[in-house]
């Protein structure tokens, strides 16, 4: 056999391609090797915060990993998720993605999608309780409600995410339900649920619209009273709330996702890894026994189930926030 310089070459290039794919898939094998970056869109201590420290210390025990939680607010949600999909698609920085990304483009707040993101899985759904503070002269929805219709246009005002966030949408699309314009109560923008319900208890606004294990704490310390859940059924760890539908034969319902995610472009094995292990973490006695003991919603759908979803209710808010007028 006689070997050629262009043999040789052709032999040494399979060679370093061979080598590059081994060392590849060798990678991919012991993938992770360091710890993650799980971003979190809103500040500590409110639902989606509690959320993902919780799936991050399960996470942890089935990656062999520190998965460390960063929160990176501000811009009503666009803060964090763009840090999500301008990270490395690695899978070492990925994120807790939020709702919000359905609905933040048709706000004007920013071009990103949906489509920007890998998603990976699905772990939460909550719906919105109606907060006020424990001094508030009104004793039930019904009241609050009558109050809002009857005073003018301004007189209360509201707060639990950013402007157009969930549980902004989910409130004016309440009122709406109820016959009430959606811009009579006035949205104060915030950075999540834990800094909205600081500002009721000192008389700054008059309700928060989050999910009611966000106002737990603030609950069992006598500061706040939950009227109503806009869900399906009452929820198991807060059996004395009602839902709106008891109470005002309401069944409007409109919630918060919750899902892990990462940047577009991420390697479908390093996806696969992901999946499984967080299947594993949603499964776990660390966050079912959390999420249960909190009142959190749980949901799981697998990353093609989750991207779905994505898709879904991307139309959906797209509707709400051109019925509430917030378009752009």
């Amino acid at each position: 056999m006689i070997i050629t310089n262009h043999s040789l070459k052709t032999i040494f290039a399979s060679s370093i391609a061979a080598a590059v794919m081994t060392a590849s898939g060798s990678a991919l094998a012991d993938y992770p090797e360091r710890p993650l970056t799980l971003i979190v869109p809103w500040a500590a201590g409110g639902g989606t915060d509690a959320t993902a420290r919780t799936i991050a210390r399960a996470l942890e025990e089935e990656l062999g990993q520190n998965v460390n939680v960063v929160n990176r607010t501000g811009g009503s949600g666009v803060v964090g998720h763009t840090a999500m999909i301008n990270a490395e698609p690695d899978g070492y920085t990925i994120g807790l993605a939020t709702g919000e990304v359905n609905m933040m483009h048709w706000l004007g707040l920013t071009n990103l999608t949906y489509e920007d993101f890998t998603p990976i899985a699905q772990i939460n759904y909550d719906f919105p309780g109606i907060q006020v503070a424990a001094d508030s002269p009104y004793e039930s929805l019904e009241e609050l409600l009558e109050a809002i219709r009857s005073e003018p246009k301004g007189t209360f005002t509201a707060s639990g995410t950013g402007q157009g966030g969930v549980w902004h949408l989910a409130f004016a699309g309440f009122l709406m339900d109820q016959g009430i314009p959606a811009d009579q109560v006035i949205w104060i923008p915030s950075e999540g649920a834990a800094p909205a319900m600081t500002e009721l208890v000192s008389g700054g606004i008059d309700i928060v619209p989050s999910s009611v294990p966000e106002a737990r704490s603030m609950i069992e310390a006598g500061r706040v009273k939950s009227f109503a859940v806009m869900s399906p059924e009452r929820i198991p760890s807060f059996p004395d709330v009602p839902t709106t539908n008891e109470l005002i034969g309401s069944s409007y319902q409109v919630g918060e996702w919750r899902g892990i995610a990462g940047p577009k472009g991420m390697d479908p094995e390093v996806v696969a890894t992901l999946e499984s292990a967080l299947e594993a973490a949603y499964n776990s006695d660390t966050y079912q026994g959390f999420m249960s003991q909190q009142g959190f919603g749980t949901e799981w759908r697998n990353a093609e189930e989750f991207g779905q979803l994505m898709e879904d209710m991307d139309s959906v808010f797209g509707e709400i926030v051109e019925q509430v007028g917030l378009a752009n």
